[in-house]
């Protein structure tokens, strides 16, 4: 879309693969503990009873494969083409009212209640991506809570998702704490003015370096707020010219700004809560992944290895 636009990230050692594959999972997963990454977040997709892109969680679950910590992000937008660059027109709606959200929680009964599911002092975590959009997020978080004890899976430990305008105390809605979403909130310094390129783009550029400076000096806030990093970021594979793209990812930037957030992690939380979140494993369609590619091959996940230590 310009010059020196890093398009298409095409996949090294893990190939092109299927996800409905064990095998898969069980490479995946091999090659994350390989690097030291603790477990996989999932993306649950839940439309008032009805999955979508359920088979592979479902199956880590049935299977009891890979031997790989877990836990979910409950994805709870309303489907619209706008994902891949359409327009708002409704292909799968969300509710949220009492019942619902009370069968929510049943349904994910079973993924609480396996031994792999990552916990914060025992407590299963659960993220939610889009509180903004439940109306009574503090009565939900109750009903949850009820659920789930009286199920004998333990109090939940609630995370909001701080995506797109989500900044707000957690506990006020209810919830236990907050956790970074690196790709939003990108200050007005990250911005690259138009330059010279192909006329057709008409996205936005944005500098990786100035964007993880940003988010690693973040002050903490009064709430508990997991910090999060991502390794690069350009969803042109699904908005084309109108795409976002994060330029000047590097190895390097990246290993540093995750050091800096594993640190103060160190400095400021104990026990379970020392958690960092790194976006994303394999978000191919969004250009962040730490899955290896055929231009960077490994370096990310040696990255993250040299972080941690």
């Amino acid at each position: 879309m310009f010059p020196g636009h890093y398009q298409p990230h095409l996949p090294a050692d893990l190939g092109f693969y299927d996800l409905r594959v064990p095998e898969t999972r069980q490479a995946q997963a091999d090659l994350a503990r390989e690097y030291g990454v603790h477990g996989f977040c999932y993306y649950h997709y839940w439309f008032a009873g009805r999955r979508l892109l359920e088979r592979p969680l479902a199956e880590v679950l049935k299977l009891r494969q890979p031997q790989f910590p877990f836990c979910v992000c409950w994805a709870n937008e309303t489907w619209t083409r706008r994902w891949d660059g359409g327009n708002n027109d409704i292909l799968v709606e969300q509710k949220h009212d009492a019942a619902t959200d009370a069968a929510f929680m049943q349904d994910l009964l079973p993924y609480l209640e396996d031994e792999r599911y990552i916990r914060v002092n025992g407590r299963p975590l659960l993220l939610v991506y889009r509180v903004d959009l439940i109306p009574e997020p503090l009565r939900l978080a109750h009903l949850w809570r009820d659920i789930a004890v009286k199920a004998g899976v333990g109090d939940p430990y609630l995370v909001q998702v701080e995506s797109f305008a989500i900044r707000n105390d957690p506990m006020a809605n209810g919830f236990d704490a907050a956790v970074e979403f690196p790709g939003h909130h990108i200050p007005r310094t990250a911005v690259i003015a138009p330059g010279p390129g192909v006329a057709t783009f008409q996205g936005r550029k944005f500098d990786y370096q100035k964007y993880a400076r940003f988010m690693a000096r973040r002050p903490a806030p009064a709430f508990r707020r997991f910090r999060a990093v991502m390794p690069a970021w350009d969803n042109t594979p699904r908005q084309r010219e109108r795409a976002g793209v994060i330029v000047g990812s590097t190895p390097m930037i990246y290993q540093s700004w995750l050091r800096e957030a594993v640190e103060r992690t160190r400095n400021s939380a104990a026990g379970d809560e020392r958690l960092v979140f790194i976006n994303a494993w394999n978000e191919w369609g969004e250009g962040c992944h730490l899955e290896p590619d055929q231009r960077y091959g490994r370096q990310y996940l040696e990255a993250t290895r040299a972080a941690l230590k």
